[in-house]
């Protein structure tokens, strides 16, 4: 992008200057020029916003007519207040900026922890659970749920709003919040085109399913 006077540069943007060699060394010393302090992880703003998105997460939301009030929890408060982080940019100074190495090993470590958490929770009960006439209607009615939405979704945006492959990749990926779907989509095209839609609908989809889950049961369970 050719700079201009609105141009807004962020921490971890790349500049390429010219000018004469002692203009050129005024504007390293004036905007920085070190490749490791990019690399550097800042620990300290990574778990301040934790610390204020489990807090925000936490803070109960009155309903008009609900008996209980709903909760953002531990992944919508973090999931807001790192929205909200990453548009400010910086606080003083703390800055908002995660290298894209650590941003890559959080995330994998994140998925890991996941599916290793689902399947100790799961694995004493899972076989006679899912053997059975019970778990076997599950899996149909949740194979149903699941796919029947993704394939009309997928249509509409292809025939409506022609959406390519790699979007619909990272489209339907984020409708799901489903990370390896993302990185399945990532690994194809070697883009960032299905992360831009994944982030696009990722965070209503996630504070969706936990403000729907809480109302339903709220509502229904009383």
């Amino acid at each position: 992008m050719t700079a201009v006077p609105a141009l807004r540069l962020q921490f971890g943007d790349m500049l390429q200057v010219v000018g004469s060699k002692n203009v050129i060394g005024q504007a390293a010393a004036y905007l920085g020029d070190s490749v490791q302090a990019l690399n550097e992880t800042h620990f300290v703003p990574l778990f301040a916003g934790i610390f204020l998105g489990i807090a925000l997460g936490m803070v109960p939301i009155a309903f008009p007519g609900l008996p209980q009030p709903l909760r953002l929890g531990l992944a919508g408060g973090p999931l807001i207040v790192a929205i909200l982080l990453g548009r400010q940019g910086r606080i003083g100074r703390l800055v908002w900026h995660m290298p894209r190495n650590a941003n890559m090993a959080f995330r994998e470590l994140g998925i890991a922890l996941f599916f290793d958490g689902v399947g100790l929770m799961a694995g004493p009960t899972f076989f006679a659970t899912a053997f059975s006439v019970t778990g076997i209607l599950w899996v149909v009615a949740g194979a149903v749920v699941t796919i029947a939405p993704l394939v009309a979704i997928g249509i509409f945006a292809r025939a409506k709003f022609a959406m390519n492959y790699v979007e619909l990749s990272g489209l339907l990926a984020g409708s799901m919040t489903d990370p390896p779907a993302l990185a399945f989509a990532n690994d194809i095209c070697h883009c960032d085109a299905p992360a831009v839609a994944y982030a696009a609908v990722y965070p209503l989809t996630m504070l969706s399913r936990i403000m729907v889950a809480q109302f339903l049961v709220v509502v229904l369970c009383g």
